[in-house]
């Protein structure tokens, strides 16, 4: 099975994490694992201060922080993983390589914000939900 793991540096993550250990039925060598890590571009007033090469840099430094320890989670469960990090709006990056990957699965973690902080904030999760032409498995 193709499953695109939803990741940033939050602690929803670290427990979408746990919960996959948990059920082997998701963690297994069988399935081919797509991890994706999205950052938001960044404000303006800041974005005019730096250059191309180090809007660029801070973006990869932020992915890989954020990869390193599903990395490590994963290669200590023997799963091998492609990584991919984008910029731009984390519902759509996520949905958009899970099409590309052919995705038959996307996992990601919730915040857990209820009815009243997803009016007021929004949730990735739920627009992943919306979005996605593949099942989608929201962690809380």
């Amino acid at each position: 099975m193709k499953i695109v793991l939803a990741v940033d540096d939050s602690p929803y993550s670290k427990h979408m994490l746990a919960y996959l250990a948990a059920h082997p039925e998701w963690l297994a060598p069988s399935h081919d694992y797509t991890v994706v890590h999205c950052d938001a571009r960044l404000p303006n007033g800041l974005a005019l201060l730096l250059d191309a090469q180090q809007i660029h840099a801070r973006h990869e430094q932020e992915a890989q922080a954020v990869f390193a320890p599903i990395r490590s989670f994963l290669e200590h469960h023997q799963m091998k993983a492609r990584y991919v990090h984008q910029v731009g709006d984390a519902a759509t990056v996520i949905t958009s390589v899970a099409e590309r990957e052919g995705a038959q699965l996307v996992v990601v973690g919730s915040r857990g914000h209820g009815t009243l902080g997803n009016l007021a904030l929004g949730s990735t999760a739920n627009k992943v939900l919306a979005l996605s032409k593949a099942p989608v498995l929201i962690i809380r």
